[in-house]
């Protein structure tokens, strides 16, 4: 029986703790503080798309954190400065080539810093941990819409249904579910058209996302407003998501109420609001910028393995 066995190769957890450890020289040598902060929670993201573990405790329902972004802005507010942290994240229902319910983050923050920096000091770092791994020529940065035109052939900040469900059935894309959300084709389009289509050997970098996937980003005005967000692909693999973070308190409640209106029509749980984070976003928040980055799937592409679970010691069907 074989069944108690790592999934992966003792050489690629070496890998693993040797990136690690190249990681946490790149903070300490850009002046980041390394924080630990709770895994349990008593709220989380209200996010329709994401669904957390829960526990008990006194009687008391706790949620393992989906990202430690929460707490972390608590941090921000306190005047902890650039932060980081290298944590266990935990979704409910993620599990396949590039999923697996429990992972690893490296989520970091930088007051005064721009979204736009951020993108570059993100591209650095990957640079810097896929070094003699895996070769990477110049990045690319495409806007949401530029990605859309470029390879769906559509606007999507204009595009209705009708046109959406054209893309989708023009590249067969298959539908698990008839009835879809204007954000929903456009995940879906992305998902199977766009990224897949996304050059290869090189760090692409798609910002400035529709407003309705703002998520805990900043929205700028303009002749179409946008949400100052961006996500990094490399090899057509998602490893990264970033914002200019929501400093307006206000604006954020009523984003998660909103969320919440979503996840009831959905015959979802409902989240109780964080109003710890509330209260730290309106004692004042520096302006700044934050991103995550999934770990496990970086490893992936230093390692050449095939699937999240051949780089992890024991995925979810051995834990």
């Amino acid at each position: 029986m074989s069944h108690w066995k790592p999934n992966t190769t003792i050489e690629t957890l070496k890998c693993r703790a040797r990136l690690l450890s190249i990681a946490r020289q790149f903070f300490q040598d850009n002046h980041y503080l390394e924080v630990d902060t709770p895994c349990l929670s008593q709220s989380t993201t209200p996010d329709p798309n994401i669904e957390s573990f829960s526990s008990r405790f006194n009687h008391t329902y706790y949620f393992l954190h989906t990202s430690p972004e929460f707490p972390m802005k608590r941090l921000l507010a306190s005047g902890s400065g650039a932060i980081y942290q290298i944590c266990k994240v935990f979704r409910q229902g993620e599990a396949g080539r590039y999923h697996n319910p429990e992972f690893t983050l490296i989520e970091w923050y930088q007051p005064g810093m721009h979204y736009r920096e951020l993108m570059e000091q993100l591209d650095e770092l990957v640079r810097l941990l896929l070094k003699d791994k895996l070769t990477l020529t110049k990045s690319i940065l495409l806007t949401y819409q530029q990605a859309f035109e470029k390879f769906a052939g559509i606007n999507p900040h204009t595009a209705n249904r009708q046109q959406l469900q054209t893309v989708i059935s023009k590249n067969n894309i298959q539908l698990h579910n008839e009835i879809l959300t204007h954000d929903a084709y456009l995940d879906l389009i992305m998902s199977c058209l766009i990224q897949p289509a996304l050059p290869k050997g090189k760090p692409v970098f798609i910002y400035d996302y529709p407003t309705t996937q703002a998520a805990l980003a900043t929205i700028r005005k303009g002749e179409v407003d946008v949400a100052e967000r961006f996500e990094l692909f490399i090899n057509g693999v998602e490893l990264a998501n970033g914002y200019q973070e929501l400093l307006n308190a206000n604006e954020q409640k009523a984003r998660f109420e909103n969320e919440n209106k979503q996840r009831l029509a959905a015959g979802q749980q409902i989240i109780p609001v964080d109003e710890h984070l509330i209260a730290a976003l309106q004692q004042g928040m520096p302006m700044t910028s934050g991103v995550a980055l999934g770990f496990d799937r970086l490893l992936m592409l230093a390692t050449g393995k095939n699937t999240l679970q051949d780089v992890i010691a024991f995925s979810i069907d051995k834990a």
